[in-house]
């Protein structure tokens, strides 16, 4: 069983920038080697402190055995982080789905190239009992660190009783939970039950509620147990929606940090303002407005726009950006010229 070293296990709970990496294709959808690592040399630039790799962003189909891209797509990010032989912390994240044979399967290729957590993704397992899911937890847990994954049904997601989180948190070798149930209750579901266990000083929260990014991470749920207070907080992000303008994201989470540790009411009020145009862009990246169809498309936009990748081609050709989507994205860009970080990445591209 593979444990969490040390200093990243810090570095995870100290709250970080974690972008879910998309993936660069050619017009004919084969892979874009030359801007796959150019992405994730962009996200190490950018003072990201991680990347998660093989996720929803980088498109489930890379595992199809026509395609075959699972392998290659976790190998060269990790090449390119060891690459770049940083002097900071730097999480490599790798996403895993499927049945519990093929979970097992895909955690060993993770890390065969030196990745430290998986993201267990619990898509794809609607006819499975809450005990079967808990089981293929257990079974991935025992080979690597687990990065828990509450995804919304829109997206293939599931709805979880209270008593399911109850006992995932309870997993040894469980040492993050991303909550992107897009839903205020399941997100509290998942808070409460990790503030009443045994573990809630060794699970970090991240936020994958890309609708509510900066209320998250500023929020401290206070539950009592025992007669005593427990305080929980989102730590940082794992978030598609910091797959573009993550330079800006890393500032972002060091201005909630400050805040966090010198509540003051002007900055709050100017920190849920940005929490209104945060979610704002985001409705324009990730489509809600025709069931999150346009979803990465959009996030491909964006980066297509900055130089970034090529073009927005996904490898299902029925994946294409919503009737409008690409007319809401320029109106972000024009509405919240501060949020984007387009500036840096010319830097960053000049400097290639």
């Amino acid at each position: 069983m593979k444990k969490l070293d040390a200093n990243l296990k810090k570095h995870l709970w100290a709250g970080t920038v974690i972008p879910a990496h998309p993936l660069a294709l050619h017009p004919d959808r084969s892979i874009d080697e030359e801007h796959q690592r150019l992405l994730t040399q962009y996200y190490i630039a950018s003072g990201a402190g991680g990347i998660a790799v093989a996720v929803h962003s980088t498109q489930f189909e890379i595992r199809e055995p026509e395609i075959n891209l699972f392998e290659p797509v976790l190998k060269w990010a990790s090449e390119e982080v060891d690459k770049a032989k940083l002097h900071r912390p730097f999480l490599k994240i790798a996403g895993i789905c499927g049945p519990t044979e093929q979970a097992v399967q895909e955690a060993n290729i993770a890390l065969k190239y030196g990745y430290d957590i998986g993201l267990l993704s619990m898509g794809g397992l609607a006819g499975w009992t809450e005990k079967a899911i808990l089981d293929r937890v257990r079974a991935i847990a025992a080979i690597m660190p687990v990065f828990g994954f509450y995804l919304q049904p829109s997206v293939g997601g599931r709805i979880f009783s209270y008593s399911f989180w109850q006992e995932f948190v309870e997993i040894d070798n469980v040492v993050a939970i991303k909550c992107a149930s897009f839903n205020r209750y399941q997100t509290l579901d998942v808070m409460r039950a990790l503030a009443n266990s045994s573990r809630h000083d060794q699970i970090a929260m991240y936020t994958g509620n890309d609708d509510n990014i900066v209320n998250d991470l500023m929020t401290t749920y206070e539950f009592p147990v025992n007669g005593n207070i427990v305080k929980l907080d989102f730590k940082g992000g794992l978030l598609g929606h910091w797959a573009v303008w993550t330079q800006k994201a890393v500032m972002l989470l060091e201005e909630i940090k400050r805040y966090k540790q010198h509540p003051d009411n002007s900055t709050a009020k100017f920190l849920l303002s940005k929490a209104i145009a945060v979610t704002d862009s985001n409705a324009a990246f990730f489509d809600p407005a025709h069931a999150f169809h346009g979803c990465i498309p959009g996030l491909h936009e964006v980066l297509v726009r900055q130089g970034l990748m090529k073009g927005a081609w996904c490898l299902n050709p029925n994946e294409q950006l919503s009737p409008g989507q690409k007319e809401e994205i320029e109106r972000i860009y024009n509405d919240y010229p501060d949020l984007n970080d387009d500036a840096f990445v010319q830097n960053f591209l000049r400097s290639k």
